[in-house]
């Protein structure tokens, strides 16, 4: 396994359990940095506070520590392109609600 795909695999193993509360959750951008052994991400979901939001993260697999960096509000178009596609994460129920608030 190269050291992209074990960034990769790590990423999932910690980011995963995190932002299934969140489901559906599209990935929509990561750029990998192979010296720093590191991934940075983007993801969308519905918040229940916020809508639908672009958030970032980037995973640092060395130390093995997801960090959040921030998040904006997505368009109405970013959505509605997003719901045409399958998920990262898919959700069998939507539980916006009873989410998490973080």
């Amino acid at each position: 396994m190269d050291i992209t795909e074990q960034i990769l695999q790590n990423r999932d193993t910690k980011a995963l359990p995190h932002l299934e509360q969140y489901a559906p959750v599209w990935l929509v951008d990561q750029k990998i940095f192979p010296d720093d052994e590191a991934v940075q991400f983007n993801v969308i979901f519905q918040h229940h506070l916020y809508g639908w939001v672009n958030r970032r993260y980037r995973y640092d697999s060395f130390n093995d520590v997801l960090y959040h960096k921030g998040q904006n509000l997505a368009t109405e178009d970013e959505v509605y392109a997003l719901q045409q596609q399958e998920p990262w994460i898919v959700a069998d129920v939507a539980d916006i609600p009873n989410a998490y608030g973080g």
